[in-house]
């Protein structure tokens, strides 16, 4: 096996200047998310406490959900398994944890940073914007499924939309295209589906839901920002969504394309 080419110094100090970037960036973003999640929080409290509309269509779908849970409890059963064993956040994170895990056997440092990043930044923003809010659960008459703490925003519905994201955006360079299309649909309906099962148990209100896909969205925007800043400024070429973060992933000997033979 043929050995590398040197790496000349003027690229080595661009490369380090931007990891250098790169950190900062990656914590700044995680730091602004956290600022706009509370703000966040802080504001749908203003709008829940005035605004009918909103708190009609939470007791409404809250009401209609349990009525079906309660007739239908085999069909409840199964919204507890996914919710609570496939779907639940420390399923997810250790699927997170161990996709880190493999990074950095990689070598691919940056993507490992990331990931651990989005998925630990997004776990520290939903509990802070809890205990902002302190949003009382859902109270039923019957209900089926009880879950400790507050309830905006759903920290299920969030986990559920950092770490699809996160699995989906490192590996899809790793799938073949004609597969792509079905990893998204998988990502996607099961970040539906745990939105869904939170309502349908009677644990979350509906806004609740929509506050975790919200926040956990604006998590991995800012953090994927900061990854595409650091591709920008070393050199590399801009990704599309659709090829994943970093498409020379698949490439055994330089899984971050930093090779001075891809310049």
């Amino acid at each position: 096996m043929s050995a590398r080419p040197a790496v000349p110094a003027a690229l080595r100090r661009r490369r380090k200047d931007a990891d250098r970037r790169f950190g900062v960036r990656l914590f700044g973003s995680a730091a602004a998310a956290a600022v706009a999640a509370v703000l966040f929080g802080l504001l749908l409290v203003l709008v829940e406490s005035g605004w009918l509309p909103l708190r009609r269509l939470d007791a409404g779908a809250a009401r209609w959900l349990n009525r079906t849970a309660l007739d239908h409890p085999a069909w409840t059963g199964t919204l507890r398994f996914f919710s609570d064993v496939v779907w639940d956040p420390v399923t997810l994170r250790a699927a997170v944890a161990v996709l880190t895990l493999w990074l950095l056997y990689r070598r691919a440092w940056r993507l490992a940073a990331w990931s651990a990043v989005t998925a630990v930044a997004g776990g520290l923003i939903g509990l802070l914007v809890k205990m902002v809010v302190e949003r009382a659960r859902p109270s039923l008459p019957d209900p089926v499924a009880h879950a400790p703490g507050y309830s905006f925003p759903s920290g299920h519905a969030m986990a559920a939309t950092t770490s699809f994201a996160v699995l989906l955006l490192v590996l899809l360079p790793l799938v073949r295209r004609s597969l792509r299309p079905l990893c998204w649909a998988v990502a996607i309906v099961s970040v539906l589906g745990v939105g869904f099962t939170r309502v349908a148990l009677g644990v979350h209100w509906f806004s609740d839901v929509v506050g975790g896909w919200t926040l956990g969205l604006a998590v991995v925007a800012l953090t994927g920002w900061s990854f595409e800043a650091w591709r920008a400024d070393a050199g590399l070429g801009r990704t599309e969504v659709a090829e994943g973060l970093e498409p020379e992933l698949d490439d055994g000997d330089d899984p971050e394309g930093t090779d001075a033979t891809r310049r």
